[in-house]
Order: C-alpha cells, then sequence, then structure tokens
C-alpha cells in the first residue's frame, strides 16, 4: 500500500511546524516507528524553513510539501519558487561541505538534512527556485497499518 499528501503553504514561519505535525499524524496513523518519524520530521522542518526564509523573490508567496510512504521508504520533497541556491553551491554539487567550510548563518539545514536520511538531493533551478528532496527506509510498529508484507 502506498499513502501520498500535498501540501501548498503560505511562506511564513507558521507553516514550518504545521507541515511537520501533519507528517507526524501521518507517522503516527501509518505505524512508523517514532525514531524515524522524528529524523524526518526534523529534516522536513529544516527544509521548509529553508523555503519559508531563503526563497525571497517568489511572486507566488508559497511552498510546496509533497510526501510518499512507499513500501518500506519515505520520500519528501520541498519545492520553493525562490532564486535558486547561492551562488557558493556547485551546479554538480551532491554533499554538503563540513560543518566548519559552511558561512557562519547558511547551510547548515542542508547539513543536518543529510545526516538524518538516506539520501537527500538539492536541485537548484536558477530563478524558478530549489527542490529538497529527500527519503529514508522505515521501521514499523507492531500491528503497523501500512507496513510492507
Amino acid at each position: 500500500m502506498s499513502v501520498r499528501w500535498s501540501l501548498q503553504l503560505r511562506r511564513e514561519a507558521a507553516s514550518v511546524p504545521f507541515a511537520r505535525r501533519v507528517l507526524l499524524g501521518a507517522m503516527e496513523a501509518a505505524g512508523v516507528d517514532p525514531d524515524i518519524s522524528h529524523d524526518l520530521s526534523v529534516a522536513l522542518s529544516e527544509a521548509c524553513a529553508n523555503a519559508v526564509e531563503h526563497a525571497e523573490g517568489d511572486l507566488s508567496g508559497t511552498y510546496r510539501v509533497t510526501a510518499e510512504i512507499d513500501g518500506d521508504r519515505c520520500r519528501i520533497e520541498v519545492t520553493d519558487f525562490g532564486p535558486g541556491l547561492p551562488s557558493w553551491w556547485l551546479p554538480h554539487r551532491t554533499r554538503v561541505p563540513a560543518a566548519a567550510a559552511v558561512p557562519a548563518e547558511s547551510g547548515r539545514g542542508m547539513f543536518l538534512i543529510e545526516s538524518l536520511v538516506d539520501n537527500v538531493c538539492f536541485d537548484s533551478r536558477p530563478g524558478r527556485g530549489v527542490v529538497v528532496s529527500f527519503d529514508k527506509a522505515l521501521k514499523w510498529r507492531e500491528g503497523s497499518l501500512l507496513q510492507a508484507s
């Protein structure tokens, strides 16, 4: 069984805990292990906070969160419609630099996302925004509703 949901959120700080609560509620209802749910919710919060803070200049004033539980994996995508990643990010970049190499006030959220999930991709679309997508293998509580066979 798979479940997919999508949220279109206003680019404001109050949307970040809302998105996190929606994800945690869905994970709880599905029977996902609380430690996995926590990791995914922190990664989601960081991705949403980046969309809220750094997507300045987008005319929509919104960003999108899409999440899918399919089998034993959860995939989450956060899409903003801002200017894209800062110039110090190389287009072919796949990993965030060590914390010491990141400017003091930016990039640490992306580093945190990488440390919490199995796979992550930062896709910058200059002038059209950023898509942060990540996934993680799920563990289930006994008797879970969506546990893969």
